[in-house]
């Protein structure tokens, strides 16, 4: 059996291993396969009944052009580079890997929100420029150094990850006001509530989104929605970039309404030249590597192996596309 891995570097950069996949069949591992080009997709692909992927484009004319392929497992939980749906009609599977990152992606949203607060990366280069020994004083700071305990967190999608940055949050002393479609009574307790987005905007000292991307809530952060906020509200955003319009956030942080966002995602990536959150001082950008951590993506092969096994034994796991074999 043939096994090609179309995009392999972002989840296994040379730190982690393909050798549990070599036990399935004859595996040929690309780091990236051009997406713009579905001729190399196509070629790379070839008699290959197995394909592994990530972001590389699976398009209704790849899919007829393959017609070796049997099963398709994604290094991911998002599958929208597969058309899945044309992948149902022909009777190929795809799987995902849900829920690998939940821990990590919390992690780094956390992050954001202390470098914001605590500004570290920032007086550590100051130190090492030298500014501490010329100073006269015995500690310096440039920007307000703010203290979370006592605040208001509001998430907005109460997921696992969502859920996971609240716990955070707790045990650091902060209130939280937490917004999802299926709101349930049990998670309220003294610290938490369950709030609609009105409530956040209006009460919250600290916003961050945890939601899934979809058609009702795209650039659900916008100048009207802003205008709603505490004046010096803090934004972070390490779910999807297209809940944000963009230029709107970058004009509320140059007037202070927004006293700082820390953000992982953006709406086009990687960034493009000119988009008006590079150049705004008081934003925190990461290049979209909340999930990136070493085990994070060791449990994205762990599992992507786990659907592989699961598919040649009849034992369906993760399947997106309600394809049964």
């Amino acid at each position: 059996m043939k096994i090609v891995i179309l995009d392999g570097r972002t989840a296994n950069p040379g730190d982690l291993s393909w050798k549990n996949f070599e036990a399935y069949g004859d595996v040929t591992a690309y780091d990236v396969t051009d997406s713009s080009n579905p001729r190399e997709v196509i070629q790379r692909i070839g008699d290959a009944e197995i394909v592994i992927n990530n972001k590389t484009l699976m398009t209704k004319e790849v899919l007829h052009a393959c017609p070796k392929i049997q099963y398709i497992g994604m290094l991911s939980t998002g599958y929208n580079a597969v058309d899945w749906e044309e992948a149902a009609k022909l009777s190929i599977p795809v799987t995902n890997v849900p829920g690998y990152g939940t821990m990590t992606v919390a992690q780094h949203a956390m992050a954001l929100l202390l470098e914001v607060t605590n500004q570290v990366g920032h007086h550590s280069a100051e130190v090492k420029k030298g500014r501490w020994e010329r100073s006269e004083d015995f500690c310096f700071w440039d920007m307000p150094l703010i203290e979370l305990d006592g605040k208001t967190l509001g998430i907005i999608g109460y997921g696992s990850i969502g859920q996971a940055m609240g716990r955070m949050a707790e045990a650091m002393g902060m209130r939280l006001i937490v917004n999802s479609r299926h709101p349930k009574k049990e998670w309220e307790t003294a610290t938490c509530k369950c709030g609609t987005l009105e409530e956040i905007y209006a009460q919250a000292d600290v916003i961050s989104l945890h939601c899934p991307l979809h058609s009702g809530n795209e650039g659900m952060i916008n100048k009207e929605t802003i205008a709603k906020m505490k004046d010096g509200v803090i934004l972070i955003n390490a779910a999807r970039g297209g809940l944000v319009v963009e230029q709107d956030l970058a004009d509320a942080l140059k007037s202070g309404k927004v006293y700082a966002a820390a953000v992982d995602t953006l709406r086009s990536e990687p960034v493009e030249a000119g988009n008006p959150l590079v150049s705004v001082e008081n934003c925190i950008i990461t290049p979209h590597n909340a999930w990136a951590a070493k085990e994070s993506r060791q449990r994205i092969l762990s599992v992507a192996e786990d659907n592989l096994r699961g598919f040649l034994n009849g034992t369906p796991k993760n399947v997106v596309n309600g394809v049964k074999w």
